[in-house]
């Protein structure tokens, strides 16, 4: 399992402890440091079953500073994955990227169910 995390994030410190605390191994990786290429963001939203905004984070700066809340609704899928592709920052975090899912976000109960806990 890949754990994609902004580690000063507290929901990140939240769900990396919640996997810790169930014994479940993955590898972590850091947004800023290592951010998704626009080839896994696509696969990733596909696996995930989710709408592309929903790979936005929408409550950071970067995010509001480039005034996206009104230009999204007029990009291409192609225009928004590059987006998101070209700063981690605009990636809503923590993402778990397991073989049949990607979860986006932590919600404990989402993940407890997936991952059958």
């Amino acid at each position: 399992m890949l754990f994609v995390e902004y580690p000063p994030c507290s929901t990140c410190k939240k769900a990396k402890s919640w996997l810790q605390e169930h014994g479940i191994a993955f590898t972590a990786r850091h947004i800023k440091e290592e951010n998704p290429s626009a080839e896994e963001l696509a696969a990733w939203q596909e696996r995930s079953g989710l709408s592309l905004k929903k790979f936005f984070n929408t409550s950071g700066l970067v995010y509001k500073n480039l005034g996206l809340k009104d230009k999204l609704p007029g990009m291409t899928r192609e225009e928004q994955i590059a987006l998101l592709a070209s700063d981690g920052m605009l990636v809503k975090r923590p993402i778990l990227v397991t073989e049949d899912t990607v979860l986006v976000g932590f919600k404990e109960a989402e993940w407890a169910k997936l991952l059958h806990k």
